[in-house]
């Protein structure tokens, strides 16, 4: 997921272990990389205790609670919202780097970058985002 919002009336857990088979989903993959501390993503996994919103937000595996499911709707369709009046190609190219990012050094990934942006240049996005004082319009 690109940005994680939780409701403060939630928990998380890796429950597999506790039906007796390992966790398959990614989440053995993709937990790690996203608390950045192997013995509480070990504890997670090997006990499944629940997690709360304020463990999962302090932590960093959401980057946002919020007090009820209402309000949780409310802020992820504004978020949405709010990416897609970007241009899709940015979006798009943006997810793509701060994934491949993720596991390259600095300079790999300003590499790709800078490749990434000169191809950028050639299509409209750019100019239609300055010339609308540094916001994307819609066409």
């Amino acid at each position: 997921a690109d940005i994680r919002l939780m409701s403060s009336e939630c928990y998380l857990q890796v429950k597999e272990v506790d039906i007796g088979i390992v966790a398959d989903v990614g989440t053995i993959q993709r937990l790690p990389k996203i608390v950045g501390n192997q013995s509480l993503v070990s504890e997670y996994c090997l006990t499944a205790r629940k997690i709360s919103s304020d463990e999962a937000a302090r932590v960093g595996i959401v980057s946002r609670v919020l007090v009820d499911k209402e309000s949780l709707i409310e802020e992820a369709v504004a978020l949405a919202a709010q990416i897609a009046r970007k241009s899709p190609v940015a979006v798009q190219g943006t997810k793509s780097n701060l994934v491949f990012s993720r596991d390259h050094t600095v300079q790999e990934g300003l590499d790709r970058i800078a490749l990434w942006n000169s191809v950028m240049l050639l299509g409209g996005d750019p100019i239609a985002a300055m010339s609308g004082a540094g916001e994307f319009e819609d066409p």
